[in-house]
């Protein structure tokens, strides 16, 4: 199912585009039905037809609310607006702990210096997908085409950025609406309204989602985040204590490759704020 509106379900078959209702029973379950979802579908002539069931999902996200995602896709621009790099921490922390593929695409890059900006390398590093990318020029959009190919995606991030520019670049005559940065606040505004799988020429499906600042952490144990920092995982061994949260304990590899330059320090600050919000919620339910 691509997109929902209107009480009718818009669902993807190989003959094309169906404009389906739900079976009764469905309705009377309180069943929710999900972008993504897949379903069976009992045909009714002329692109019309009845949902007769929603097959078992492999993955789901709550926010924004799509099923079956093979990964998740976080869009930063290269500038205007600039970077929020705790925001990209936040959402890839989130999207790890789902148990999805995290990539990030950092647009814009027509507005920057060739090579983009010095935080780009610091993810490559720790071994997390990035492409570059310019919806205005089409400065590596083949590289996320091959990103997007065979593969429910999800584009997030924060309004700006060019989600629906890349998308409009990438599906011929999409046409999405595409808005500018605020004068005002410095940041973008708000296009995309609703959750909607689009259907692009090499087989994948992608949504564009409304656009957002924030996140609630998933419910972790402080002893989990830090295996949501991939660079960590090469320095944990050289910690004095075997169970480490790499916060305020002696002799620990992580906070030593910290001070010798080895991982990012704003990486590692976002991750220490991350750690008090998880322990301030472990307290809440002692």
């Amino acid at each position: 199912m691509i997109k929902g509106y209107g009480g009718f379900y818009f669902v993807y078959t190989p003959e094309g585009l169906w404009r389906c209702s739900l079976r009764g029973r469905i309705r009377h379950r309180g069943e929710q039905v999900l972008v993504g979802d897949r379903v069976l579908v009992r045909p009714a002539g002329d692109g019309v037809g009845t949902v007769e069931e929603v097959l078992p999902r492999k993955t789901r996200l709550v926010r924004p609310p799509v099923a079956n995602v093979d990964q998740v896709v976080i869009v930063m621009a290269a500038a205007e607006p600039e970077a929020d790099l705790y925001l990209l921490d936040r959402l890839l922390v989130v999207v790890g702990a789902t148990g999805l593929e995290a990539a990030i695409c950092v647009n814009k890059v027509d507005l920057v210096a060739a090579g983009g900006p010095s935080w780009v390398e610091v993810y490559r590093r720790a071994a997390y997908s990035v492409v570059t990318t310019s919806a205005v020029t089409r400065t590596g959009l083949d590289r996320l085409v091959d990103l997007l190919a065979g593969k429910v995606s999800v584009l997030a991030g924060p309004s700006g950025v060019g989600k629906s520019s890349l998308l409009n670049a990438l599906v011929p005559g999409l046409a999405l609406k595409t808005g500018g940065i605020s004068r005002k606040l410095g940041r973008g505004r708000h296009v995309t309204r609703h959750v909607e799988l689009l259907v692009l020429p090499e087989h994948g499906l992608v949504a564009d989602t409304p656009g957002f600042s924030s996140l609630y952490l998933p419910v972790l144990k402080r002893e989990q985040l830090s295996e949501l920092f991939p660079e960590m995982e090469a320095y944990r061994g050289r910690c004095r204590f075997a169970v480490c949260l790499h916060y305020r304990e002696p002799e620990c590899g992580v906070r030593q490759a910290v001070a010798e330059g080895k991982i990012a320090p704003w990486r590692y600050e976002h991750y220490v704020r991350f750690l008090e919000e998880v322990m301030a919620e472990e307290r809440r339910y002692d």
